[in-house]
């Protein structure tokens, strides 16, 4: 089991939150994956290890996640929510043909909050970035 893993169960822990078999796998399918899955992608990913696990489990656990922090719910227009494990802060660069989503970790933007709180006066609860254009694999694809 990965740290991420340890250390976002024993949050859910002391905040007294049962640790389900089906709650540790969604959990370790997040922080394994990198391509930001759909909650049907989830369900669909882990039903063959738990076939009556229903769709409602992985969104409520989602939800759960989210609202711990522990995952974001990110929504990119196209009418289906994708999640991430937050371990930590970054942006996303998304290709408009195929849809793939790529982190980027970039620190001179840590303190893009900050800045923006002292020249606007605004008092900062969150912000993303996104970077649309298209990925490596779909730039060869439209040469071909």
């Amino acid at each position: 089991m990965s740290y991420l893993v340890e250390q976002s169960i024993e949050r859910l822990k002391y905040n007294n939150i049962r640790i389900t078999p089906q709650r540790h796998a969604i959990l370790e399918y997040l922080i394994d994956m990198d391509t930001h899955p759909t909650a049907d992608e989830i369900y669909k990913a882990l039903e063959k290890d738990f076939p009556k696990m229903s769709v409602a489990t992985v969104y409520n656990n989602l939800r759960l996640f989210t609202q711990m922090n522990l995952v974001k719910e990110m929504n990119f227009g196209d009418h289906s929510s994708r999640f991430d494990f937050a371990s930590n802060e970054h942006y996303h660069a998304i290709c408009t043909q195929c849809g793939k989503i790529e982190d980027i970790y970039y620190p001179g933007l840590d303190d893009l909050e900050e800045v923006t709180s002292s020249l606007t006066g605004y008092d900062v609860q969150s912000h993303r970035l996104e970077i649309f254009g298209l990925c490596p694999d779909c730039q060869v694809n439209n040469r071909q």
